[in-house]
């Protein structure tokens, strides 16, 4: 069962919630952070990316680049930019967007549940991406980024939660993305110990969004432990932050692949392949796949043939075989067992350099221009093509974490994405 647990969360004064939220660091290239920052130095980029701090070309894991994260942490503490909680609380967290509300509670959660499986994984990690979250909690002492935590609704918390939103918001602001977000503090006693009660009765919870920050959170904690060998269990470092949202309110949207060529094949040999395992219609126009097994194609034909949208709707006996093991019955798996692997050559999609991937909030057309963008810039092996995907269903999340089992990566965007800087987590020294 889930075990949660208040805390006493460094956040931002009230004056400056607005300035200081930003979207995950992760969600940024490079060159997309240090742009992002501009002009903002209340951002909570500067610290999640220190890197942007230094002149172009800094090495990203120098020791100096966490440290400089670390020093403004404690610089902006100082300056009453962050305030430190007196008291552990819980905080009800809404997010808003395009009229739909997701409503969590921030909380901590016990890396005792990650290591036994309470709380559930649907992707793997690669090391890489994990070190530079380790260093900069370990360096900060601090987990800076919330993990995005998914669990079946339950009745008595959504009433709950629903009767504290009742009560006048700590924060109430709107995002330059035009994303509403609302906090609640719930400093109660007697509420949160009813809420612990009631997530104790809550047989798992399930990682949605956050995966490198979890491990890394975890990995951290179990570091502390080793060097702490009279470890009681209660210290910070044992949690990590999470925000928990029941799964009817939450939305995901497709995770969309582009390949820069079509592995030798012309376009006419290429589609000629797919009729094996799809049906293949050519579209009129741009048009997202409406229901599960179906994939929308756009496809470049470099001066043979218009560039053009398909539909692909996997064959019924295609269907069928596939039936049964979780995993196997998700669009993206059928993508990549199908037609990426086969077809195109893309074995490992986490490595090929050939493919890319775009999360669904960018659109269609963000497609269809990367793809004639990939197809005008004169390489000789020519076409490139898009694959649109039908979303991954939180019930499919679900049940591929019940079964032990994982999704291919790049399954699920979900939006909206939380943001950093609001809750900070400090951990022992």
């Amino acid at each position: 069962m889930a075990i949660i647990k208040a805390f006493r969360a460094v956040r931002p004064n009230v004056v400056h919630v607005k300035d200081v939220a930003a979207l995950p660091y992760d969600v940024y290239s490079r060159e997309e952070a240090r742009k992002a920052v501009s002009g903002k130095p209340l951002s909570f980029l500067n610290i999640d990316r220190p890197e942007t701090q230094f002149p172009e070309g800094q090495d990203i894991y120098a020791t100096e680049t966490y440290q400089k994260a670390r020093d403004m942490l404690r610089m902006e503490l100082k300056k009453g930019i962050f305030e430190r909680e007196e008291m552990p609380c819980f905080y009800v967290y809404e997010l808003t967007m395009d009229g739909r509300g997701q409503t969590g509670l921030v909380a901590l959660s016990a890396i005792d549940d990650y290591l036994s499986g309470v709380v559930k994984r649907h992707e793997n990690t690669t090391e890489d991406k994990e070190m530079d979250r380790i260093r900069h909690v370990d360096v900060c002492s601090a987990q800076t980024g919330p993990i995005f935590l998914a669990y079946r609704r339950v009745e008595e918390i959504s009433c709950l939660i629903d009767e504290i939103k009742k009560e006048q918001p700590l924060y109430d602001f709107l995002s330059d993305d035009g994303i509403s977000h609302r906090v609640w503090r719930v400093s109660s006693s007697e509420k949160v110990s009813r809420l612990e009660d009631l997530f104790s009765h809550v047989p798992a919870t399930y990682i949605a969004d956050g995966h490198h920050r979890a491990a890394s959170a975890v990995k951290v904690g179990l570091k502390r432990r080793a060097s702490k060998p009279d470890f009681t269990g209660n210290e910070e470092f044992n949690f990590f932050l999470s925000v928990l949202f029941p799964d009817t309110e939450l939305k995901i949207l497709p995770y969309n692949r582009i390949v820069k060529d079509l592995n030798g094949l012309t376009p006419e040999t290429f589609l000629s392949r797919l009729r094996e395992s799809f049906y293949v219609h050519e579209l009129p126009e741009e048009t997202a796949p409406r229901n599960k097994g179906e994939i929308s194609m756009y496809l470049s034909s470099q001066g043979q043939k218009k560039n053009a949208w398909y539909l692909l709707k996997a064959r019924e006996e295609l269907v069928r075989s596939r039936s049964g093991n979780p995993v196997s019955e998700l669009d993206v798996s059928l993508l990549q067992d199908e037609v990426l692997e086969p077809i195109l050559g893309i074995e490992n999609p986490r490595k090929d350099s050939r493919i890319e991937f775009s999360g669904g909030i960018r659109g269609l057309s963000s497609l269809s221009k990367r793809v004639d963008e990939l197809s005008g810039d004169g390489r000789a092996e020519g076409n490139a093509v898009a694959f649109a995907m039908f979303p991954t269903s939180i019930t499919e999340l679900l049940a591929t974490a019940d079964a032990g089992l994982l999704m291919p990566p790049k399954s699920t965007w979900f939006e909206p994405k939380l943001r950093s800087g609001i809750f900070i987590h400090e951990i022992e020294e």
